[in-house]
């Protein structure tokens, strides 16, 4: 019970529990609150991306910090021999992480026995506080040179002569841990090297495989929000009251669910959001992400989705250029989506509800409440009079005829949609 508490501020977020956080709410109903983490959980990470939590990054790392060699292979002895004497050689100590109590004695032995000369120690949450307390002093001490521990050792630690980690199945822990568990070593000038080894010939369920391949990939400095993200994609965000803290809304899907929330604090925020007006387009183009350009599911989904979400030509236009940058010449069925998506933008800002292709005459028609001036059209634009055909005055529906062929037929909408904005 606090007298008159105005600040509570909260450290490695995503070691807390729901009921834990249950109790946090009920102290911070009028508290400020400033949570801390490297790697902030599905939950609260989509919170602050929604707009219910504000979200601060410093993604500066210290002086002379070298990223972490990151490497996912099988487990070996001779391997792990081998990174073992490396550190040892260069004066260096280990952290070889076992996350099994009942076997992590058996595991210190066989590594003793590769290591007669060698001082290893055992640590683990099992054992009494004192003891634990003076293994870790005498390891941080240098008395010796390899720990074996569970995931114990995740958050904490600061030894800058800890500069190699071996995780023991490293396909058991979740992304976030092993984000931290990494973290241990490199908190000096020397490189550093982390094993992530899995039992051999075992099979690696395929969201496993996902999070050994992020943290593999992530390895610069301040890639923990990027590692959240990764997180947030595989495990699902979770609801936002209750016990469930990660996971997908089953009931209305997660894209209609963002939606929902971001309309709801948009109304809590007394914002004002203007609804995306629907324009229909029913052309007979190959317009698609195809998986020779993007293999990979996810991220197919992703740009979809930024494609369907950008509100301005700039958007698609910054798009554009990062997807030729990541994935190279952009394919014509790709630069058919992105010229589909600049209709959609043209149309919208015109108050054009529906383009349909009938052939080589596409129909365009225009929404009740839109000012468009029909004789200034028909005027002003290039096109000419005779390929243009005004059918109705109410709604105000137009027919263009295309000519040449069907490949021009994107080129000629645009063209013809930009100037009509300039009309």
């Amino acid at each position: 019970r606090f007298n008159d508490l105005g600040l509570m501020v909260i450290d490695e977020e995503q070691r807390f529990g729901v009921n834990q956080k249950e109790k946090m709410k009920q102290l911070r109903l009028n508290v400020d609150v400033l949570s801390m983490t490297a790697t902030p959980i599905p939950r609260t990470l989509h919170l602050s991306l929604a707009g219910t939590r504000d979200l601060s990054i410093i993604d500066t790392p210290p002086e002379d910090r070298y990223p972490v060699q990151t490497y996912v292979v099988e487990y070996s002895e001779s391997q792990v021999r081998e990174a073992i004497q490396r550190e040892l050689n260069r004066q260096g100590q280990v952290y070889f992480v076992f996350n099994r109590v009942d076997r992590i004695d058996a595991m210190a032995e066989n590594i003793q026995r590769m290591f007669p000369d060698v001082s290893i120690a055992v640590g683990h949450g099992q054992m009494p506080e004192t003891l634990l307390e003076r293994i870790m002093a005498d390891f941080q001490a240098g008395k010796y040179q390899v720990l074996v521990s569970t995931t114990i050792i995740e958050a904490g630690l600061d030894i800058p002569n800890v500069n190699t980690l071996i995780v023991y199945e490293a396909d058991r822990l979740g992304l976030a841990q092993l984000y931290q568990i990494r973290g241990r070593v490199g908190r000096s000038n020397r490189p550093a090297y982390a094993f992530l080894t899995y039992r051999k010939d075992k099979i690696v369920s395929e969201i496993a495989q996902k999070r050994l391949k992020a943290i593999k990939e992530f390895t610069e400095l301040g890639s923990g929000f990027k590692i959240a993200l990764r997180d947030l994609e595989i495990r699902g965000a979770g609801n936002i009251l209750g016990a469930e803290q990660h996971g997908f809304m089953a009931a209305i899907g997660f894209d209609l669910y963002c939606r929902l929330l971001e309309q709801a604090v948009a109304e809590l925020k007394n914002e004002r959001r203007e609804e995306k007006k629907s324009v229909r387009l029913d052309l007979q183009i190959s317009a698609y992400i195809p998986a020779s350009y993007i293999p990979s599911q996810d991220q197919k989904v992703d740009i979809y989705q930024r494609i369907y979400s950008s509100d301005s030509l700039e958007d698609l236009q910054d798009l554009k250029e990062e997807l030729a940058d990541r994935y190279g010449s952009l394919v014509t069925p790709v630069q058919n989506l992105l010229a589909i998506a600049e209709l959609r933008v043209l149309s919208r800002e015109l108050g054009i509800e529906f383009i349909q292709q009938q052939k080589k005459t596409v129909r365009l028609q225009f929404s009740a409440t839109t000012h468009v001036n029909c004789a200034q059209i028909v005027e002003a634009l290039p096109f000419g009079a005779d390929r243009i055909a005004v059918t109705s005055d109410k709604p105000l529906i137009l027919k263009i005829r295309i000519e040449h062929n069907l490949e021009t037929l994107l080129a000629e909408l645009r063209l013809f949609l930009k100037e009509l904005a300039v009309v």
